[in-house]
Parts: C-alpha cells; sequence; structure tokens
C-alpha cells in the first residue's frame, strides 16, 4: 500500500488528505509548518504529522503539493531528487523559469497536475465527442463562468489569493481551471488578448473578472469570467463544421446537436459531489502508481497552461497581444 504525503494543509490540502483517505489504498500523512493546522489533521483524521519536509518525506512514495503556487517547482525539485512521485496543486507555478530543471528531474516518476476538471465524467466524455470528429473541425469555442468567490472561499482575503506572487488573482486561481480544460480538448493557445480587472470583491486588489480573446492554433476562443456573481455557473460551447457541443458543467452534463438537428440531445450523468471528485482524482494519481492509465494533466499539459497564465496577466499588464511559444 502506497505511502502519501501532503505538504500544505489549508483548506485544499485538507480536501486532498481526505480524499486519499476515502480511497482506503493508501497510508495518508501530513505537513505544514502552521501546528494549528496540523493539530487539526491529527484531530479530524487521525493521521501522522510532520513539521518539517525533509523529516516527512524521507519515508513516503508520493507526495501532494498544497502550498501557494510560488513554492511548488522548489518543492517539486527536492522531491525528485529524493524520487518521489509528485501531485501537484494548479497552477503549477508563478512563472515558467524552474519548468525545464523540473521536467529534466522527473525521470521516470510520476508527476501530475490536480486540474480536477478532467475527473468530471461529462467533461471528460464530451472531450472525447469532440476529438472523435463527430462535430468535424472546431472552429469557434467560448467559456463564459463566475461564481459567488466570498460564499465559496469566505477567507479569499487571507490566503494566497490576494497576491499575484502567490498565485492569486481571477486568472491564476479560476481562469486557469478553464483555460486548461480548453487545452486539453481543442489544443494548446497560441496567442491570446486580454483584459481584466478588480471589480467588487472586497479587501483584495487583485482581478476578479476577466475577458480573453484567444487562438488555438486556428480555433477562435472567447473567455469571460468573473468571481462575484450570483449565480455559480460555468458553460463550454464547441463549434465545428458538423455541429455543436455545450458542457453545462454547473448542472453535470453535456449536449450535442448535429447539423440538421434543432434541439440538443443531452447525455447526464450520476451526481456527483465535490469530495468525490477529488476521490476519483486521488483514485486516479495511484492508478498512475500502479503504471494504469488515467486522465490526469501531464506535467507538460500544466507547463502549457502556466504559459497561458503568464501571457494573460502580461497582456493585461502591456494592452498588447501575445504570442506563447
Amino acid at each position: 500500500m502506497p505511502s502519501i504525503l501532503v505538504i500544505g494543509c489549508g483548506s485544499i490540502g485538507e480536501r486532498h488528505l481526505r480524499c486519499f483517505l476515502n480511497t482506503k489504498r493508501c497510508t495518508v500523512s501530513a505537513c505544514d509548518t502552521n501546528e494549528a493546522l496540523l493539530a487539526t489533521m491529527r484531530e479530524r483524521y487521525g493521521v501522522p504529522t510532520h513539521s518539517s519536509m525533509q523529516e516527512a518525506s524521507s519515508e513516503v512514495d508520493a507526495v501532494v503539493i498544497c502550498t501557494p503556487a510560488h513554492l511548488h517547482l522548489a518543492m517539486a525539485l527536492t522531491l525528485l531528487r529524493q524520487g518521489k512521485h509528485l501531485l501537484i496543486e494548479k497552477p503549477l507555478a508563478i512563472d515558467t523559469s524552474m519548468v525545464p530543471e523540473v521536467r529534466e528531474a522527473i525521470g521516470d516518476r510520476v508527476v501530475c497536475v490536480a486540474y480536477v476538471y478532467h475527473m468530471m465524467p461529462w467533461v471528460a466524455e464530451a472531450r472525447e465527442f469532440v476529438r472523435s470528429g463527430a462535430i468535424g473541425a472546431i472552429k469557434h469555442a467560448s467559456i463564459v463562468c463566475g461564481q459567488h468567490f466570498p460564499t465559496f472561499r469566505p477567507a479569499y482575503r487571507e490566503i494566497y489569493y490576494a497576491r499575484h506572487d502567490h498565485g492569486g488573482g481571477a486568472i491564476q486561481d479560476a481562469l486557469t481551471h478553464v483555460a486548461n480544460v480548453m487545452e486539453w480538448i481543442i489544443g494548446p493557445c497560441s496567442q491570446l488578448f486580454a483584459d481584466a480587472s478588480h471589480q467588487v470583491l472586497e479587501g483584495v486588489t487583485v482581478e476578479d473578472t476577466v475577458n480573453v480573446a484567444a487562438r488555438h492554433g486556428d480555433v477562435l476562443v472567447n473567455y469571460a469570467l468573473n468571481q462575484f456573481q450570483t449565480p455559480s455557473e460555468t458553460v463550454f460551447h464547441f463549434h465545428g463544421e458538423k455541429g455543436s457541443v455545450v458542457i453545462e458543467s454547473h448542472l453535470q452534463r453535456w449536449g450535442s446537436m448535429l447539423r440538421g438537428q434543432t434541439t440538443w440531445e443531452w447525455h447526464t450523468t450520476e451526481p456527483l459531489e465535490r469530495d468525490e471528485l477529488f476521490t476519483q482524482q486521488a483514485n486516479a494519481f495511484l492508478d498512475a502508481l500502479e503504471g494504469k492509465p488515467h486522465a490526469l494533466s501531464s506535467f507538460d499539459e500544466a507547463a502549457q497552461t502556466l504559459k497561458f497564465n503568464q501571457a494573460a496577466l502580461e497582456s493585461v499588464r502591456t494592452h498588447e497581444l501575445i504570442q506563447l511559444a
């Protein structure tokens, strides 16, 4: 039975810890520099805890990195040199400077990035349908999404979200999820122009609203996101030469409409709670450790989405169209 260490025991770290335990396929321990958080992990879950990463990682097989994003790659490099497998929270980092060095250190280790949309059946099924060619070559796509972030994450003012240099703001925190999905389905973004602003959220100055006009190769793509709207909704559209596909993620369904049809043909799945998605993600990572197929985001896919994040932030700063290498 593999041993899993979760580093960083804030909200997302606790969820990973709980959901790896839910798999009943591994042992789990926790590491954080905050003793109060460690005490909570011991009391709620009865897991071993450590305040030192070096001490905590010495006896485990794999590590889940749930610290703020600016720490991810330095930690990953240290742990890879110890021979550990890794699941890294999104975004992969706040810049690409350490990506080549970490990529070189991976070797035969499993390294995945926790873009949890990959675990949503309604996304995975729609992706398979789009990539089958059923609606022909995709020519236009869009994503419109938002939520009331203070309801979803009440402590947003006090955590990484308030600082760009810790991976905060709407681009690195929320838009990165849907950009990764778009790239997973239609391929990497090649150029973009972004506009973003702090519009509503109290107590922070980072952007909470983003519009992006992008190209993914020859596909034109629009992104629209805000983090203050009342409904929590996420809707993708993909329009091809022979039909269209929609993903209504908040309703956990996707639909297709081929040329000649006049109504959506809906495909629904059994309702899934958030923890169930993260438990599926934990199981997928454990499958990867066993050499089995999985749908988790690869290191290189996440590195490409990191380029998207950085290009969007640069475009907002410069008001220029950015070409992605």
